[in-house]
């Protein structure tokens, strides 16, 4: 399953945040105890992420599409070993709010689908966004937040960790939610596209 079509929840999860951490360049970098920024707020997404992005918004694509481009970006980073990540969940957070940040219509999850403190941040994020505004992030609050992720696992990238995560969000849905998403997501294919799902799934169940 390609990460561009992934269509993904919209919680976060929130990483403990430590009060102090040491960059690369051997700088200190106080994280003031209460700060309103987040690990998922200050990491900046890849140009080749923000052109296919782009082009999905082009060809008319839904925004949870064109986010699931940036949680690609993460899932890539946190396999390689460019950093790491606390959960699946987390992973997704920051691809979420690179999305928003970005100028994706990702508007912030209503109330009660979650946190106050997550809304505040995704609320933040996507203001940011909708600016359309260069911004400069802190270089050295930048490292510092780096330093937090490389210290992190690399199994939140693994298939089980996805695979889990895909089904503790799937069982918050309702049965009708999830046959309206199906419906909705078949909808936006040509016969050619649903034909090769079709033969697929034929092989799969043979091979079973």
């Amino acid at each position: 399953m390609g990460f561009e079509r992934l269509k993904v929840p919209d919680t976060f999860f929130w990483a403990k945040r430590p009060q102090m951490t040491r960059p690369l360049d051997g700088t200190r970098f106080a994280a003031m105890k209460g700060s309103p920024f987040s690990l998922e707020e200050q990491i900046m997404p890849e140009k080749q992420t923000l052109k296919r992005a782009r082009k999905d918004r082009r060809k008319g694509k839904a925004p949870t599409t064109q986010a699931g481009e940036f949680i690609r970006e993460e899932m890539h980073h946190i396999r390689s070993g460019k950093h790491g990540a606390r959960s699946a969940k987390q992973a997704i957070a920051i691809g979420l709010s690179k999305a928003r940040r970005a100028g994706v219509h990702l508007p912030p999850p209503a109330k009660g689908k979650a946190s106050e403190k997550t809304r505040r941040s995704a609320a933040r994020a996507y203001a940011k966004g909708q600016k359309h505004e260069s911004h400069k992030t802190s270089p050295t609050r930048s490292r510092a937040i780096s330093g937090v992720l490389r210290r992190e696992g690399h199994r939140a990238a693994s298939s089980a960790a996805l695979s889990h995560q895909a089904s503790t969000a799937a069982r918050k849905r309702t049965h009708a939610e999830r046959s309206a998403s199906a419906r909705k997501g078949m909808s936006k294919r040509s016969p050619e596209e649903r034909s090769a799902s079709a033969r697929k799934a034929a092989r799969t169940r043979m091979g079973s």
